[in-house]
């Protein structure tokens, strides 16, 4: 019900009256009354005149009433200890493909390799449960695929030149706009779920906690609805997992800064430097060491050296 109102007073170009609202819904004007109250003590600017109500403003909401279709799969929190804790509970309760936990702010984000993520209000945090029909050994093509989607969705939406960096975060020169993380699992042969927790940096300010990175409110100089980023988001995972992207590897270079760049790659184990050469088929980056070799990275964290980007 909060949904078709919030439509309704959005469609309208005048003052919608009680009356008129009551009747497309086929309510009563004390529950239409009890709905519009119920929407202002969750933030939207709705005002009351003589003629009806009027949406003063949209907002930058999260609620699942305002994701149309998806909103039985959108599960929102004003406050979570971290989307990716609640989302596996739900995925090991069998929860549908494309179920999505999504949170104001997070007490506890994390980060890969254990790391904390800064998750104050006005940036985007979200897990999105997935149940692709991948065999384990393409697993990667769900990282690869979020990775291209979520940086053209930023390109699309904003205008602003985002690039993928390898193996799965978005930058807009040398600065970080989100971090992705993934938790897995199989059955037999196959993938059973991956969970993918995203955190963008839209409307909050990232440099307090980490200096090197930016968010699209600080490119753009102006607030940008994080609403519009979610919904293109899981639009485009879906199309492309129903599709089951083969050439999503290929796509990925097309936006990436990371091919020819001096790194450093982490893992939990070892450290390595070189230039990366290239990303093979399997999702590997391919490092090229100081003594010539060629060393295959399948899963790390990777920081970019000092040094100029050559063709590879």
């Amino acid at each position: 019900m909060k949904a078709k109102i919030v439509g309704l007073l959005k469609e309208a170009t005048t003052p919608l009256s009680g009356e008129k609202i009551s009747q497309d819904l086929g309510v009563s004007r004390v529950s239409v009354h009890k709905h519009i109250n119920g929407l202002r003590e969750r933030g939207y600017s709705i005002t009351a005149g003589s003629t009806g109500y009027t949406l003063e403003d949209e907002g930058d909401f999260l609620y699942p009433w305002e994701f149309g279709e998806r909103a039985p799969l959108i599960h929102y929190y004003e406050e979570a200890t971290s989307t990716m804790t609640i989302a596996r509970d739900l995925a090991e309760s069998d929860c549908p493909h494309m179920t999505t936990v999504v949170a104001q702010r997070q007490t506890k984000g994390r980060g890969r390799l254990n790391r904390v993520w800064d998750s104050q209000d006005g940036g985007l945090y979200f897990t999105v449960i997935l149940r692709p029909s991948f065999p384990i050994n393409q697993v990667y093509k769900v990282l690869f695929t979020a990775s291209v989607s979520l940086a053209l969705v930023v390109r699309n939406l904003t205008g602003i030149n985002a690039t993928v960096k390898w193996p799965n975060d978005i930058l807009v020169g040398e600065k970080k706009l989100n971090g992705m993380l993934s938790e897995m699992a199989t059955q037999d042969e196959f993938v059973q779920y991956v969970n993918l927790g995203i955190g963008v940096n839209v409307n909050n300010n990232p440099s307090k906690a980490e200096p090197n990175a930016v968010s699209i409110r600080d490119l753009l100089g102006q607030e940008f609805p994080r609403r519009k980023i979610l919904t293109g988001f899981l639009d485009s995972m879906e199309e492309r997992l129903k599709n089951k992207d083969e050439d999503v590897i290929a796509q990925w270079k097309q936006y990436t800064s990371t091919i020819g760049r001096p790194v450093r790659i982490q893992t939990t184990r070892d450290v390595l430097e070189g230039r990366a050469v290239d990303v093979n088929s399997q999702g590997s980056l391919i490092v090229e060491l100081a003594d010539g070799r060629l060393e295959e990275v399948f899963h790390g964290d990777c920081f970019y050296q000092s040094g100029e980007a050559q063709e590879s």
